[in-house]
């Protein structure tokens, strides 16, 4: 299944979905493993050590240390890897807006980290884009 790749279809048909939860960056040091039991939203290895996204819970759970208290929204649009400038809109529309964001591309989906306290406003935001996309496609 191939993903799209028309960045004019891609905004116009995003549908942003907030997840439940809160959502942090937390951090394993370099060479260990991520500790038994954990199911991160995501993992990458850095040259510094585990990056781990996990919920807040967890985060304090297993004691890890952990930033960016974040809501989680995921673009349902089949977004293709090879997309030009998909997430350059999204970022840049809430940059606009003055919001941070941390986003993470999954095989179907990608993602958004933003501050848990402005979700509701990058959700506004997103639908707004998404719209004004529509209008001019």
């Amino acid at each position: 299944m191939v993903g799209e790749t028309d960045l004019g279809k891609l905004l116009a048909t995003m549908r942003p979905v907030l997840a439940e939860g809160v959502y942090m960056f937390a951090t394993v040091t370099k060479g260990d493993p991520a500790p038994a039991g954990v199911e991160p939203v995501m993992m990458f290895r850095e040259a510094e050590g585990l990056t781990l996204i996990v919920d807040e819970t967890t985060a304090k759970q297993y004691g890890l240390p952990a930033i960016f208290r974040s809501r989680m929204i995921t673009l349902d649009v089949h977004s293709s890897l090879e997309a030009v400038g998909f997430l350059a809109a999204i970022t840049a529309c809430l940059a606009k807006a003055g919001m941070g964001v941390n986003p993470v591309a999954g095989y179907y989906h990608d993602h958004l980290f933003v501050p848990e306290d402005r979700a509701e406003e990058a959700m506004n935001l997103l639908h707004q884009l998404a719209q004004d996309a529509g209008r001019t496609s």
